[in-house]
């Protein structure tokens, strides 16, 4: 059974699969930080403005819809092979969810609230961080999942620019002909993306409960 076969090659090529996966989640955790704080201070800034927030929501979506194949071949000559383009393409893939989800958050946060900070005497720094932020929490971090979760399988394109990760363990399978470490490969980015969707919802909820936002 094709199943057994891939435990057992898991088993036997484990260090070279546990390698693999530690760089593909390099590759992950790094794109996500700059696609978190790029995507986030952008969304507050655009939030000001709805033109100006049609124009650059629009823009991320057209490069969204380019293949990410054909991203990184565009980036090959001007960044050459390796991990670098690999994040680069990762993170502007990245960006848009966690864009237009603070952007949208932000938005939606009632005047209301916002003017009975400013009644307190709250400046605009504080209304951003201690009222839009908070409130818009749940919004903003439904697009941070999103882009987590979508670049951990898009990461396995980085092995057609040099950048490793699982899509080398997946390649060998394929180009081997070799089905069990394939699936094995296959196998472990599924299982681990399904574990970080759930690492990321256990810290959304997390927060959520600590600032009293569950149901908000």
């Amino acid at each position: 059974m094709v199943f057994i076969e891939a435990w057992n090659i898991f088993i036997l090529k484990k260090e070279v699969i546990l390698s693999a996966l530690g760089i593909h989640i390099l590759l992950v955790v790094w794109s996500s930080l700059i696609a978190i704080t790029l995507g986030v201070t952008i969304g507050i800034l655009i939030s000001r403005s709805q033109k100006l927030g049609e124009v650059v929501i629009g823009f991320a979506g057209v490069l969204y819809t380019i293949p990410i194949l054909a991203f990184l071949g565009f980036l090959i000559p001007i960044m050459g092979i390796g991990t670098k383009p690999a994040v680069i393409a990762l993170t502007i893939y990245g960006i848009l969810p966690i864009l237009r989800n603070t952007c949208v958050g932000i938005n939606q946060v009632s005047s209301a609230a916002k003017e009975a900070a400013v009644g307190v005497g709250a400046s605009k720094w504080q209304v951003l961080t201690r009222v839009e932020l908070p409130l818009a929490f749940p919004v903003i971090i439904a697009g941070i999942r999103t882009s987590v979760v979508m670049n951990f399988s898009l990461a396995t394109y980085a092995t057609f620019i040099g950048g490793g990760g699982m899509g080398n363990v997946i390649m060998q399978g394929m180009r081997t002909y070799n089905n069990g470490l394939l699936i094995a490969g296959t196998l472990v980015v599924a299982f681990a993306t399904v574990f970080l969707d759930r690492i990321i919802g256990w810290l959304e909820h997390g927060v959520q409960k600590k600032y009293g936002l569950l149901g908000a």
